[in-house]
C-alpha cells in the first residue's frame, strides 16, 4: 500500500530555468553597455581625426572601415553606442517621472478629470513618437542632445502614464485596498506600499520597450539632422552620412545598422525576458 502510494504521489516540481530570452537580451545590452562605458576611457582612434583613407573595406587598421572623411568607422561606432543608451536612458527617465505621476493621478482623480485625462493621453498616443519629438525639437529652434532626449521623453510619457493609469485603477480596485484606507493609510502611503510596487513589474517591462523605440527615434532624428550635431557619431548620421556611397563602400551603413538592430533586438527580448519572469503562467506554456 504504501508502495502504491508513493508511486502515486505527484513528482517534485523542478525549478524553472532561466529564460533564455532574458539571457540573450542581457548579453546584447550588457555588450553594448560595456563598449558605451569604454569610449570614456579608450578608444581605437580619435573619432574626429583622418587616420586613413576615403571609403577604405574593412581591415586589421580599420575593423569597419573609414567614412567619407578618412575617420574610423569602427570608433564612431563605438561612441554610438554610448549616445543611444544616453538617448534611451534619459528618454525613459523622463517618461517615468512624468508618465508614472499623470498616470497615477489620473486614477486617483474624480471621473470627470480621469476621463479628460485619459481622453488627452489617447490623443498624444495616436500621435507617432517620431513625429511628436520632430514637433518638440523644432519647438526648441535647436537641434542638440539634450533636446532628442526630452522630445523622446515627452512624446513616450503619454504611453508610460496610459498603461500607469489602468493599472493603478486596477490595483485600487482590489479589498486590501479598501482595507489599507479602513485601517486610517493615506494616499501617499497606499500609492508607495501597495499601488507603485504591484504596478512597477509590468511598467519595467514596457520601460524596456520604450528603451527601444527611443533608440530608433533618437536614429531617426540624426538622420534628418535633429539629432546629436556633429561631431557626436550617432548611428543614425553615420547611416545618413553612408546613403550617397552605399553601393560602392556598403558597410559604411552595414556596420552601424548592425549596430542599431543589435541593440534594439536586445531591448526587446530584454522586455519578453522579463515578462515572462515577471508572469510564471508564461514561463510553463513555453
Amino acid at each position: 500500500m504504501t508502495d502504491l502510494v508513493d508511486l502515486q504521489a505527484p513528482a517534485p516540481a523542478r525549478r524553472t530555468p532561466r529564460s533564455l530570452t532574458l539571457s540573450v537580451g542581457l548579453v546584447l545590452v550588457g555588450l553594448h553597455l560595456f563598449v558605451a562605458l569604454l569610449t570614456l576611457f579608450w578608444t581605437p582612434y580619435d573619432p574626429t581625426a583622418m587616420t586613413g583613407g576615403r571609403l577604405e573595406p574593412p581591415s586589421w587598421a580599420h575593423w569597419a572601415g573609414t567614412d567619407r572623411l578618412g575617420r574610423d568607422l569602427f570608433t564612431q561606432i563605438m561612441i554610438g553606442s554610448r549616445i543611444a543608451l544616453t538617448v534611451g536612458a534619459g528618454a525613459v527617465a523622463i517618461a517615468a517621472a512624468i508618465g508614472v505621476t499623470l498616470g497615477v493621478l489620473a486614477a486617483f482623480a474624480t471621473r470627470t478629470l480621469d476621463d479628460v485625462l485619459a481622453a488627452t493621453f489617447d490623443i498624444l498616443i495616436a500621435f507617432p513618437t517620431l513625429l511628436l519629438a520632430m514637433l518638440v525639437v523644432a519647438a526648441t529652434d535647436t537641434a542638440s542632445l539634450f533636446s532628442a532626449i526630452l522630445a523622446l521623453g515627452i512624446a513616450i510619457s503619454a504611453i508610460v502614464a496610459r498603461l500607469t493609469r489602468i493599472l493603478a485603477k486596477r490595483v485600487l480596485a482590489m479589498d486590501y485596498i479598501t482595507a489599507a484606507r479602513t485601517a486610517g493609510s493615506s494616499w501617499p502611503s497606499i500609492v508607495f506600499r501597495h499601488v507603485l510596487p504591484n504596478i512597477w513589474p509590468t511598467l519595467s517591462v514596457n520601460f524596456a520597450l520604450q528603451f527601444g523605440i527611443a533608440i530608433i527615434a533618437e536614429a531617426s532624428l540624426s538622420y534628418l539632422g535633429l539629432g546629436a550635431p556633429p561631431p557626436n557619431a550617432s548611428w543614425g548620421r553615420l547611416l545618413q552620412e553612408a546613403q550617397g556611397t552605399v553601393y560602392t563602400a556598403p558597410f559604411g551603413a552595414v556596420a552601424p545598422g548592425i549596430a542599431l538592430v543589435s541593440l534594439v533586438i536586445g531591448m526587446n527580448l530584454l522586455a519578453d525576458g522579463l515578462r515572462d519572469v515577471g508572469d510564471p503562467t508564461r514561463r510553463r506554456s513555453r
